[in-house]
C-alpha cells in the first residue's frame, strides 16, 4: 500500500511544481517574469478553446511552448510565450507591441471571434488573467459594428519581491473597426502599472476563490445543507419509524406463527426465505458492477481527502485531472479484488471473463466517448484534442499500472476464503412471484428511489455545473463533502426501505433491483444535465454540445455504478439482519 500512495504523492507534487519556470516566484526590480498566452474561445462554450495564436495576433519570432504536465494537457492548456514584456516593478505607458496589416481573411477571423464573444486567457507568474478580444456596438436595430481592442492595460500588485495579483483591461478608446471585409492597419499597444500591496504571497490565490466564499453565496450553500438535512431527517425518520414498527410486528407475528404452528396461508417476507438468497442472474456482470462501484467510491473519497487538505486550490492547473487519472489507476486493485471475491462467493467459475468485465465496465464507455470527442476536437482544431504523446502516456498508465493492479486484485479475490453468509438455505426451485401492481415495477421503483437523494443535492448541483461548465470557481469542498455523505446515507436508506417493501409482497428478485434503485440518482442527475444545458446555460454548437453530454453521460454512469453498489450493500446487510432474526427452516 505504501508504494501506490508514494506514487500518488510524487505525481501530485510534480503536478504542483510544474507551474512555471520560476519555482520560487521571487524577483528583483527589472527581472523578467514569465507571461504565457494560453488559449482563446467563445465565452459561453468553455470546452471550445483554441490556441492563442490561431487568431492573427502578432506572433513572436520564435514560438516557445511551456512544458506542461498531464493534467494541464487534459485541461486543454497550450501555453506559449507572449510578446508582452512585463518586467518586475517596471511601469510602461503605451508601448507598441507591433504593427500589422490585417488581410481580409484575418479581419474575417477577428470579426467572427468578436461576434462570438471570444475571450483570451494568459498566465503571469502562474496567476490567470482574462480579457475580451473586442466588442459589438449596436448602431441601430439592424446595424452592428465590430470593434477590435488594440490596447491592453495590465494592473499588477506586488509585495516586496513577489507578484500578488494581476488584472488586464482593454482601453475602449483604442479600437479598430473590423466590420467590413477590407485590409486594416492595426497597431497593438500595451501599458503596465505596478502598485504595492500588503497581501502575503500565500494568500494571493484568495482573490480567485473570494466569489464563491461571499456571505450571500455561503448562505445559499448552508441553506442547501440545512434544507437537505431537515428533509432527509424528516423523511428518513418517518420511514425508519414505519419500517421499525412494521418489522417489530412482523417478528411478533412470525414468532407467534412458529409457536402455534397453525395451518395458514403463507404470506410476507418470511415465507420467501428459501428464495431471497438465490444468486442473481448474470453473476459475472453483477460482480463487475459491485467491483467498479466500490472503486469509484474509493476514488471519490480519495479526491475529497486531497481537496480538504488544500491540494486543489484555484487554478492549480491540471491537479484535479492528474489526481483523477493516478488515483483511478491505483484503485483498480480494489475493483479487481471486490469483483473477483464476490464472484467467488456467488460460486462463479469464469473469473477471467469477470475481470475483463470489471476492467471494461466503466473504462470501456469512457474510452469510446473519449475517442469520439477527441475526433470532434481534432476536426475543430481545438485545444481539447489530446496530442498523441498524451494519449500514449494514458495508455501506458492503463497498461503498466491499471491492468496489473486489476489482475493482482482479482487473483487475491479469487483466492480469498470469504464465503457468502446466507442465514437461510436456498430451495432447489424458485417460488412463484404473485401478480404485482404496476407501481411495484422496476421503473416506478427507480423513480421513487432516485427522487429523495436527488432532492438532497440538487441545489448544490448548480454551483458544481457552473464550475465544471462555466467560469465560476468552486472551493467550498467541506460543504460538498457533507452533501456527498448525505447522498450516500439517503441512497442506502431509501434502497433498504424499497427492498423491504419488495420482499413484503413476496418478490424475491431484489439483487438487481437494489442496484438499479440505488443508482437511479444518476438518471436524475442526467435529467438535470438536460435542464441545465437548455435552461441555465448559453452553450451552443456541435462541439460544446458533444462534450457536455458526452462527458456528463460518463459522470452520471459513474454515479449510477457507485450508488448502485451502495444500495446493494446496504440492502444486503438489511436482508441478512432480518432473516437472522427469525427461525428459517
Amino acid at each position: 500500500m505504501m508504494s501506490p500512495m508514494l506514487l500518488l504523492l510524487i505525481a501530485l507534487a510534480w503536478s504542483a511544481q510544474v507551474q512555471g519556470d520560476y519555482s520560487d516566484h521571487k524577483y528583483s526590480k527589472g527581472d523578467h517574469v514569465p507571461l504565457y498566452a494560453n488559449k482563446v474561445g467563445p465565452f459561453q462554450n468553455p470546452s471550445e478553446t483554441y490556441r492563442y495564436f490561431d487568431l492573427p495576433f502578432c506572433p513572436p519570432d520564435h514560438m516557445t511552448e511551456k512544458r506542461e504536465d498531464l493534467g494541464e494537457v487534459l485541461n486543454g492548456d497550450r501555453m506559449v510565450d507572449a510578446q508582452y514584456k512585463l518586467d518586475f516593478h517596471v511601469d510602461k505607458e503605451s508601448v507598441a507591441l507591433c504593427k500589422k496589416k490585417l488581410t481580409k481573411e484575418e479581419v474575417a477571423k477577428f470579426r467572427e471571434a468578436v461576434k462570438n464573444s471570444y475571450y483570451f486567457q494568459m498566465y503571469y507568474d502562474d496567476l490567470p488573467l482574462w480579457g475580451f478580444i473586442g466588442k459589438v456596438e449596436k448602431e441601430s436595430n439592424t446595424n452592428q459594428r465590430y470593434l477590435l481592442f488594440t490596447h491592453l492595460h495590465f494592473d499588477i500588485k506586488f509585495n516586496k519581491d513577489r507578484v500578488i495579483e494581476i488584472s488586464v483591461r482593454s482601453d475602449p478608446s483604442f479600437t479598430v473597426d473590423i466590420t467590413e471585409d477590407k485590409e486594416v492597419e492595426v497597431e497593438f499597444v500595451y501599458s503596465v502599472k505596478w502598485a504595492e500591496t500588503d497581501v502575503p504571497f500565500k494568500r494571493r490565490m484568495d482573490v480567485y476563490s473570494k466569489s464563491s466564499s461571499l456571505p450571500q453565496h455561503l448562505e445559499i450553500h448552508w441553506f442547501s445543507i440545512i434544507n437537505s438535512c431537515v428533509t432527509v431527517l424528516l423523511l428518513t425518520g418517518f420511514l425508519a419509524t414505519i419500517l421499525m414498527r412494521v418489522l417489530k410486528n412482523d417478528f411478533i407475528k412470525y414468532s407467534h406463527d412458529e409457536e402455534t404452528a397453525d395451518e395458514q396461508d403463507e404470506t410476507g417476507w418470511k415465507y420467501i426465505h428459501g428464495d431471497v438468497f438465490r444468486y442473481p442472474p448474470h453473476k459475472s456482470l453483477f460482480s463487475a458492477v459491485i467491483g467498479s462501484g466500490t472503486q469509484l467510491l474509493a476514488l471519490a473519497i480519495f479526491i475529497f481527502m486531497l481537496a480538504l487538505v488544500g491540494v486543489f486550490y484555484p487554478y492549480n492547473r491540471g491537479a484535479l485531472y492528474t489526481a483523477l487519472v493516478v488515483i483511478y489507476a491505483l484503485t483498480s486493485g480494489i475493483a479487481g479484488y471486490t469483483a473477483a471475491s464476490f464472484y467467488r462467493q456467488l460460486e462463479g467459475t469464469n473469473w477471467v471473463r469477470n475481470l475483463l468485465l470489471t476492467g471494461c465496465l466503466f473504462c470501456g464507455p469512457l474510452f469510446l466517448t473519449f475517442c469520439f470527442l477527441n475526433t470532434v476536437a481534432i476536426a475543430y482544431n481545438a485545444t481539447a484534442a489530446l496530442p498523441f504523446g498524451t494519449i500514449l502516456v494514458i495508455l501506458l498508465i492503463w497498461t503498466l499500472v491499471t491492468s496489473p493492479l486489476l489482475v493482482l486484485g482479482g487473483i487475491a479475490g479469487k483466492n480469498s476464503r470469504v464465503e457468502f453468509q446466507a442465514p437461510c438455505r436456498t430451495t432447489k426451485y424458485p417460488r412463484e412471484i404473485p401478480p404485482l401492481p404496476w407501481y411495484r415495477g422496476t421503473a416506478p421503483q427507480m423513480a421513487m428511489a432516485g427522487f429523495l437523494p436527488f432532492s438532497a443535492i440538487y441545489i448544490e448541483l448548480y454551483y458544481i455545473f457552473a464550475s465544471l461548465w462555466g467560469h465560476k470557481i468552486y472551493t467550498i469542498y467541506s460543504i460538498l463533502f457533507i452533501v456527498f455523505i448525505i447522498l450516500i446515507i439517503v441512497t442506502a436508506f431509501i434502497t433498504i426501505a424499497l427492498t423491504y417493501f419488495q420482499l413484503a409482497v413476496e418478490d424475491h428478485r431484489w439483487w438487481w433491483r437494489s442496484v438499479l434503485c440505488g443508482g437511479s440518482t444518476g438518471v436524475f442527475i442526467f435529467g438535470y444535465c438536460v435542464y441545465y444545458y437548455f435552461a441555465r446555460s448559453d452553450m451552443t454548437g456541435f462541439m460544446q454540445t458533444s462534450f457536455f453530454f458526452g462527458y456528463m453521460s460518463c459522470i452520471c454512469y459513474g454515479f449510477f455504478l457507485m450508488l448502485g453498489m451502495v444500495g446493494f450493500r446496504a440492502s444486503l446487510l438489511f436482508v441478512r439482519h432480518i432473516y437472522r432474526s427469525i427461525k428459517c427452516e
